[in-house]
């Protein structure tokens, strides 16, 4: 967004072997920039078990293996894939499994009634997993635990202001709620996020305006519900379309207070897709708890501060016909052999349902 935040981060410095999680270790170090090293791209015709490979919003990296959720409403699943990096440079994922998620009494969901949007793994190796839901047609989002296999385990308590709501003046934007999931820094509880701010609190983003505070929300374990919420300001959309969105896609704890956070604006009419994305680095250390204000609208709260770290469109040049894709999902990767960090992020195609898209995995290396 237009407001400008200026607080730092940090990332780690010791080595760990390349099958270490994505968590970073209590030893870190400022984050000085992300430098691009290379992209893949996964073919627009690939198939796994007969099922198309798209439509990739979250990917996790834990011990080794790579968990990536595809948001295919008729069909929600993950996939566990080997992605290796050898010599410095990302290699093309080879799908190990495909697993599907599964509704509470064990049977596969009916088409439209789960839109997966983004995954991580659990300390006990369960997946914990978002759904937008569809607002305008009256289905909820929610999050859920399920087993490896797909199987539900259990649901997160969702407070009733992420509902569906009668009243046309609050709750959520349809496509537009629990887009980010993160593990805390720590393993004890996790984070969530909306992509859009809840119709009480602020608007939905243009290219001309942006009061729009989405919701961090932390996911207390024992309560199994919110129990700390912050404001994070979104920016304007990045350029003019008669189509015009800005929101969070993904979020990534690594330290007390401290966040990289993902913003995906689009802009239709554009020949390279349209899509800006931003990272930043964020903290909550001053920010107000707002989880007793069902709205921000007409209230007092000092927002998260926010940092940019790297705007995607620097390494347009470098990407497959200069695009910078969907791009919905994030986390921390392996080390490289200079005990480096790595991030890695990941579009979605959309399934090329609205025109030619790409299915990217782009590396980072963290300074």
């Amino acid at each position: 967004m237009s407001i400008k935040y200026i607080y730092s981060l940090l990332v780690i410095t010791i080595l760990l072997s390349c099958k270490s999680t994505s968590l970073l270790p209590e030893n870190t170090q400022e984050i000085q920039q992300l430098n691009f090293v290379n992209e893949v791209i996964i073919p627009a015709d690939a198939m796994y078990d007969g099922v198309a490979v798209g439509g990739l919003s979250s990917i996790d990296y834990v011990d080794g293996k790579w968990y990536i959720i595809s948001d295919d409403r008729k069909n929600p699943r993950f996939y566990i894939a080997d992605i290796k990096i050898e010599n410095g440079k990302l290699q093309s994922p080879v799908f190990t499994s495909m697993v599907n998620l599964k509704e509470t009494l064990g049977i596969a969901f009916k088409s439209g009634l789960a839109d997966p949007e983004s995954l991580r793994v659990t300390p006990s190796k369960d997946i914990i997993w978002s759904s937008e839901g569809n607002i305008s047609k009256g289905i909820n989002p929610f999050i859920r635990i399920s087993s490896i296999d797909g199987a539900f385990k259990s649901a997160i308590v969702i407070p009733s202001r992420y509902l569906v709501h009668n009243d046309v003046a609050s709750g959520p934007h349809n496509n537009g709620v629990f887009e980010a999931l993160t593990r805390n820094y720590d393993n004890n509880g996790f984070w969530v996020t909306t992509e859009l701010p809840l119709k009480q609190d602020g608007i939905v983003p243009t290219a001309s305006e942006a009061n729009s505070p989405v919701r961090i929300a932390y996911i207390d374990h024992e309560r199994n519900t919110f129990t700390r919420e912050y404001a994070y300001m979104l920016d304007k959309v990045a350029r003019n379309g008669k189509l015009e969105v800005n929101g969070v896609t993904e979020i990534l704890s690594y330290d007390e207070h401290s966040f990289l956070v993902l913003e995906r604006s689009y802009a239709s009419g554009h020949d390279d897709g349209g899509n800006d994305v931003k990272i930043y680095q964020v903290s909550l250390k001053n920010a107000t708890d707002i989880n007793d204000l069902n709205s921000l609208s007409n209230s007092s709260y000092i927002p998260a501060n926010k940092k940019l770290l790297l705007d995607l469109s620097t390494v347009r040049s470098k990407l497959t016909d200069g695009i910078v894709d969907n791009i919905e999902g994030m986390t921390f990767g392996p080390n490289f052999e200079n005990g480096n960090r790595s991030l890695v992020v990941i579009s979605d195609n959309n399934f090329n349902s609205f025109g030619k898209q790409l299915s990217q995995i782009i590396l980072f290396e963290i300074k």
